[in-house]
């Protein structure tokens, strides 16, 4: 099996999801680790973490969401 390449994170085509995982890891103090080096550089357990969050916060944007259509909807 080949190597897979890490390709540079380019910070001016972010998709949110990026988006969102950068500003966890910049919470979490290794947003400079991975700019220098990639996801690949992190420890399972930051990758784990970071994980665990993003996984959180997408929970919580789909259930403000909902709230919101019931509001809108109710109202």
């Amino acid at each position: 099996m080949g190597k897979k390449k890490e390709k540079p994170i380019d910070l001016e085509n972010l998709t949110p999801e990026e988006e969102l995982k950068l500003e966890i890891a910049a919470e979490i103090g290794v947003y400079d680790k991975v700019l220098s080096g990639g996801w690949r550089v992190l420890s399972a357990k930051e990758s784990g973490r970071i994980g665990g969050l993003l996984s959180r916060r997408k929970r919580n944007m789909q259930n403000e969401d909902k709230a919101k259509e019931h509001a809108s909807v109710d109202g």
